[in-house]
């Protein structure tokens, strides 16, 4: 599918964006073009991937300016869109910026998308868009209601644009485990908001697959959303413990502080609403949540029967977590 072909990157500097590089460029692409904010990153980036400097560029520019969009997809294939505001606390103190970014960067992205003739346009969202109690699931929520409409609107253009929910991804920037070890080694105890918090959660292998699979399978307007197992904060904190103290040798005990939740935080996440959950999809690993403008039919899916739900859906146990931190090499 993406042999020969010219695909975007918005975030491309991000932890799922750098794991889909290495992923697209197996597949032999004309170019890939990395699209994000920070030259530092994209320097980094440019050395760790020097063996393919023929075919990545990098692209100095924000969501926010959709001119500087518009130029980045010219001749354009597939769109990734990943640029995201993603820290609950950071938008929720600086609310409008979540929005400039989330939302209205969204909606440059799909208008430059359109006017560019880009083929696909797959965008990436979140669980905590869901029954949203805070400014990060809220911008979210309306980003995929803007992809949703856009791909309805979109008049004679051939543009296919959707959208894949991911749960909390394993390892990537800002994520709690990178913190753990850290605090771990560093000062010998980790701070935790409450232990009794329960998360979907994903690889970053998954979610890469995820992305790449939805994309090929879009035909507008949906939303994918993997089938994701629910963690347990208590046992992924006691797991982390252990693993870091073996590898690093640590014999003192480490202490767990709760902290609380923090402004905007949710016990509890879901993975669809009510209402999608009586017209969705489901596939062997996924679900498929469809456009309420069009009908669409796919290959090998069935009605939902049951939403899924946290409080019912598989809890990973603390072998599986352990395996999952030493293939992803995350200790």
């Amino acid at each position: 599918m993406y042999k020969d072909k010219k695909i975007l990157i918005t975030g491309g500097t991000g932890t799922i964006g750098y794991q889909l590089t290495k992923k697209l460029l197996q597949e032999n692409p004309a170019v890939i073009r990395i699209f994000s904010r920070d030259e530092y990153k994209q320097f980094n980036m440019s050395l760790e991937f020097q063996d393919y400097a023929s075919k990545l560029r990098y692209l100095i520019g924000d969501i926010r300016d959709q001119q500087r969009l518009v130029r980045a997809m010219e001749g354009i294939d597939y769109v990734f869109h990943l640029a995201a505001m993603k820290h609950v606390p950071f938008c929720e103190y600086n609310p409008f910026e979540a929005v400039q970014t989330n939302v209205i960067g969204t909606q440059n992205v799909i208008q430059a998308a359109i006017q560019s003739g880009v083929k696909r346009v797959l965008f990436t969202s979140t669980d905590k868009a869901i029954s949203p109690t805070n400014t990060y699931g809220a911008s979210k929520l309306m980003a995929e209601r803007l992809i949703t409409a856009a791909d309805y609107q979109k008049g004679p253009r051939s543009t296919i644009l959707s959208a894949v929910r991911f749960g909390n991804v394993m390892g990537s920037r800002g994520s709690v485990i990178p913190l753990f070890k850290k605090h771990i080694v560093e000062r010998g105890s980790i701070d935790v908001t409450c232990l009794d918090m329960k998360r979907y959660m994903m690889t970053l292998s998954q979610a890469t697959s995820l992305l790449l699979e939805a994309n090929e399978l879009a035909k507008g307007g949906e939303v994918f959303v993997l089938k994701m197992p629910v963690v347990r904060l208590d046992e992924l904190a006691n797991v982390i413990i252990e693993q870091v103290c073996n590898k690093y040798g640590i014999l003192n005990p480490i202490q767990i502080n709760e902290t609380g939740l923090r402004p905007g935080e949710k016990m509890f996440e879901e993975l669809m609403s009510e209402d999608e959950g009586n017209s969705a999809l489901e596939a062997s690993h996924m679900y498929i949540i469809p456009s309420p403008f069009a009908k669409h039919s796919y290959v090998g899916v069935t009605k939902v029967t049951e939403r899924p739900s946290i409080h019912s859906d598989e809890i990973v146990e603390g072998e599986t977590l352990a395996k999952w931190l030493n293939e992803e090499d995350l200790i």
